[in-house]
């Protein structure tokens, strides 16, 4: 039986760094390999925590780009997120609380999905996506924030028909695992934070942000090791 997540009311390390933390979150998931798997990396935070994951379940890696539509202020929050399937969400407390015009919601959505179809064609051009039909689609990134790009993604792969979608992260603030609770599955997490701000790179003691080129590195080397 998985373990209950940890409760935090403070920040804490809880990670040396991303890889460290995928291996922590794979034991949570441990009761899949028994199940057909595709595990789907969010990037670029997501990448080295889903190898891990893929890694012990023995299951298949892909990529789904999700990006958010982000507010100048708040890197952590936004306005809601694209996944690379066209599918849209917006944070409409978010809007109605900056009251942000509907111009300016559209530009930046604009701007956002020519981001995502230009990544998702360098991850994924020429590589076709695997069946998720009679199978479970774990959706892994580093940590859950505010949510919305944990949303998008389950409702982007809800498309693909597979029997069971877990979003699962190595740490979520309660907003965002409650929010991803509401579309997936199930959420599996090791810890869930609840503090008035929630900053993922406070849970890790080694923590930059992930290149475009280190993530395609990860996943052309994943592919040759388990080509056929």
């Amino acid at each position: 039986m998985r373990r209950s997540p940890t409760e935090l009311t403070a920040s804490k390390i809880l990670y040396e760094n991303r890889s460290n933390a995928g291996h922590k979150l794979a034991a949570e998931l441990l009761g899949y390999t028994t199940r057909k798997v595709v595990v789907l990396a969010i990037p670029n935070g997501g990448m080295p925590v889903a190898i891990q994951v893929a890694t012990a379940l023995k299951a298949d890696l892909e990529v789904i780009v999700v990006r958010k539509l982000a507010l100048p202020l708040n890197p952590e929050g936004g306005l809601g997120a694209v996944a690379d399937d066209g599918t849209l969400i917006l944070n409409e407390e978010v809007i109605r609380k900056d009251g942000l015009s509907r111009e300016q919601i559209e530009y930046e959505a604009e701007m956002v999905k020519s981001n995502v179809k230009r990544r998702s064609l360098k991850y994924n051009g020429g590589v076709l996506r695997h069946k998720l039909s009679g199978k479970v689609a774990i959706i892994v990134d580093d940590g859950l924030a505010s949510g919305i790009t944990m949303t998008v993604a389950v409702e982007s792969v809800k498309h693909r028909q597979p029997d069971e979608i877990v979003a699962a992260v190595p740490v979520a603030s309660a907003t965002g695992y409650n929010r991803a609770a509401g579309v997936a599955s199930r959420v599996v997490t090791c810890a869930v934070a609840s503090m008035p701000k929630f900053y993922l790179a406070d849970f890790y003691r080694n923590w930059y942000d992930i290149s475009d080129d280190e993530v395609l590195h990860s996943l052309e080397t994943w592919r040759l090791r388990h080509s056929v």
